[in-house]
């Protein structure tokens, strides 16, 4: 090897490995504020620690005699397996379009005045949350409906993938859909 290929190679060991804008978490967040049939429509993807507050007072109206608030957390077992964190992946322009739908098919459907969905991204340590979803509406039965069928569809179908980390040192990745809302898997289609 020449001295010339050689320092080329030194150099580019030396420079930092620029990360792609939808990995760096400087990029971050990503937000969509809309609105939907007057109801306000609240999306982000973030580094940062969620704000319950930020939800509620984003959905929360004169209208709305039902406010409900979801916090998805990470717990510190997996299978009876200690869990030391959770990380997450997303593709940010594929995913908020995919949240901007489902807050809007909620809307439509069950009359929702206010969806806001927040999803975190990178490391997220036990007891933290790594998704909140919250609506407002006029009665309690179509708010409790709209936001179970919110994180419901959102965990079937958000482009987001969880790296679970445990405290031995393994990490598996996992994508959502594989489990049901009691954390049952659930069996793949064959065909």
């Amino acid at each position: 090897m020449s001295a010339a290929n050689l320092e080329s190679q030194t150099q580019n060991s030396n420079t930092p490995e620029l990360l792609p804008p939808h990995l760096d978490p400087s990029t971050y967040p990503r937000t969509l504020a809309t609105a939907h049939s007057n109801a306000p429509i609240h999306l982000s993807l973030t580094y940062d620690p969620l704000d319950p507050t930020a939800a509620l007072s984003t959905i929360s109206s004169a209208s709305s005699g039902a406010n409900i608030l979801f916090l998805g957390t990470t717990r510190d077992t997996f299978e009876n397996r200690p869990v030391a964190q959770l990380s997450y992946t997303t593709y940010p322009q594929l995913a908020l379009k995919t949240l901007e739908k489902v807050a809007k098919d909620a809307v439509d459907k069950h009359g929702l005045n206010g969806v806001y969905i927040a999803h975190r991204l990178g490391v997220v340590p036990v007891k933290e949350a790594s998704i909140i979803v919250a609506v407002g509406a006029g009665h309690r039965g179509e708010a409790w409906r709209g936001a179970e069928e919110i994180l419901e569809v959102v965990k079937a179908r958000l482009e987001v993938w969880k790296r679970e980390e445990f405290v031995d040192g393994g990490m598996e990745w996992r994508e959502n859909r594989e489990r049901d809302s009691s954390g049952k898997i659930i069996p793949k289609s064959e065909g």
